[in-house]
């Protein structure tokens, strides 16, 4: 058997219109997965879906009927130190990256547990473990919230067979990440806390990602993988 067999599956993507969550849809696909694609963005293939909105996720689930494999890839951010982010900002970063997801994986759970399992991936980050390298509390609440809730949800939904893992990237090039990217100050900063030297791309977040949804991930849940260059081994 090949322990990376996704044939036949159908996975959901959140945030699946550019960057990581392309990547991973495009990775799943390309594996044999039947992909629905969900972002706020309109665009080719893609289902639009605000994952804050219960109604809009249950309405667009009901729409994709069965689901094997569930990304929470959705997210943004708003990079505001501690006394200049308001309250409303704080607010969506956390609708979107913590209660966003929290109502995507129930949705998929529900419909897993009548199917004998299934396998949700969240997309954590380094600042789910680290307090980082740039003041942004609102991101770094919101993944660090991310880290206990994929422990918390793995240990209820085990009894249904559903395995819920997540990935923590460190910096990617994507459009979040931008500000950093084209700061070659701040991008020295984080290159002298990679130690391999090297970045990965989204390519290598989307890889990870299908080893956790697929079977050689089979007796792996509750964790959370970093896919950091080393970030965190400091």
């Amino acid at each position: 058997m090949d322990p990376f067999d996704v044939k036949g599956k159908t996975a959901v993507v959140t945030g699946a219109a550019q960057g990581i969550g392309k990547a991973t849809a495009d990775l799943l696909h390309q594996s044999g997965c039947m992909v629905a694609r969900l972002d706020v963005q309109a665009g080719e293939s893609i289902l639009v879906c605000d994952v804050a909105d219960e109604s809009a996720v249950e309405k667009t689930f009901k729409q994709i009927g069965k689901i094997d494999i569930l990304v929470n890839n959705a997210g943004i951010v708003v990079r505001k130190n501690a006394l200049e982010i308001t309250h409303e900002e704080w607010d969506k970063v956390l609708g979107v990256n913590l209660t966003g997801l929290f109502l995507c994986a129930r949705g998929a759970a529900r419909r897993m547990k009548d199917q004998g399992g299934g396998a949700i991936v969240n997309l954590a980050s380094i600042m789910g473990f680290s307090g980082g390298l740039f003041p942004n509390p609102a991101y770094q609440a919101s993944k660090g919230a991310v880290v206990n809730l994929t422990r918390a949800l793995a240990l209820e939904f085990a009894p249904f067979g559903i395995r819920v893992n997540a990935v923590a990237p460190t910096f990617v090039r994507t459009r979040l990440t931008a500000p950093v990217f084209s700061n070659p100050e701040l991008l020295k900063k984080v290159m002298d806390h990679t130690p391999l030297g090297v970045l990965p791309e989204v390519e290598d977040i989307a890889q990870a990602v299908l080893f956790l949804a697929g079977p050689a991930a089979r007796c792996i849940t509750g964790v959370t993988l970093p896919v950091d260059s080393g970030y965190l081994a400091r």
